[in-house]
C-alpha cells in the first residue's frame, strides 16, 4: 500500500487517520456520554473528564493534520459507478462531518476553559485558556457542544450505513478503498 493517495486510491496515511478519528469521535462521545452521570463521589468523576479533555485536544491535532495532508495529497477519483448525486451528497457529508468535528471540539475547549482555566493533556502539556474567564460561556459552550456532537455520530453513522451499501449492494470499491485494500481484482 502506497503512502500517498492515488488517483484511484487511498494511501496509508490518510486511511490511518480515517480510522483513528472515527475511533476517537465514536470513543469520545461514548465516553462523555457516559461521564455526565458520574456522581461527585465517583472514583472517574475527575478521571473520566481528563481523559475526555486530553483525547479531545489530541484529536484536534490530528484532524489540524489531516487538514495539511489533504492539501497536499489530493483525493482519489470518485468511481465511475457512482451518479453525480452521490458524489454531491459524498462531498456535502465529508464536508459536514468536518464542521462538526471542529465545532465539537472549540465548543468542549470552551466548556473547560471558560473559568480560565488551561487544559492539562494527560500531564504532557497544558492548553491555556484563550477567553479568561467568561460568565455563562460553559453553559452556552455545552449546548453546542452536545447538539454539535449528537449530529456528528448521528451523520457518521448515516455515513458508515452509505459505505456498507456500496459494498453489500452496489458492490463497489468504496469501502474497500477506505479500508486500504484497494480495487477488488476482477
Amino acid at each position: 500500500m502506497q503512502v500517498r493517495n492515488s488517483s484511484s486510491n487511498f494511501g496509508v496515511v490518510s486511511v490511518a487517520i480515517h480510522w483513528l478519528v472515527a475511533v476517537a469521535v465514536f470513543g469520545l462521545f461514548g465516553l462523555g456520554f457516559w461521564m455526565v452521570d458520574l456522581s461527585y463521589y465517583d472514583d472517574w468523576y475527575r478521571t473520566g473528564p481528563d481523559i475526555h479533555r486530553s483525547v479531545g485536544i489530541l484529536l484536534l491535532l490530528v484532524m489540524l493534520f489531516r487538514l495539511v495532508w489533504r492539501l497536499f495529497n489530493p483525493l482519489p477519483r470518485a468511481l465511475p459507478s457512482h451518479s453525480r448525486l452521490e458524489v454531491l451528497a459524498a462531498h456535502g457529508a465529508h464536508s459536514l462531518l468536518y464542521v462538526l468535528i471542529f465545532v465539537a471540539m472549540a465548543s468542549g475547549y470552551l466548556i473547560s476553559t471558560a473559568d480560565g482555566s488551561s487544559i492539562s493533556v494527560f500531564n504532557w502539556f497544558d492548553v491555556p485558556s484563550v477567553t479568561g474567564q467568561i460568565k455563562g460561556m460553559e453553559d452556552t459552550a455545552g449546548l453546542v457542544h452536545y447538539w454539535s456532537t449528537w449530529a456528528l455520530v448521528v451523520l457518521a453513522g448515516v455515513h458508515a450505513l452509505a459505505a456498507i451499501k456500496h459494498h453489500l449492494i452496489d458492490r463497489d470499491d468504496t469501502l474497500r478503498r477506505m479500508l486500504g485494500s484497494g480495487r477488488r481484482q476482477s
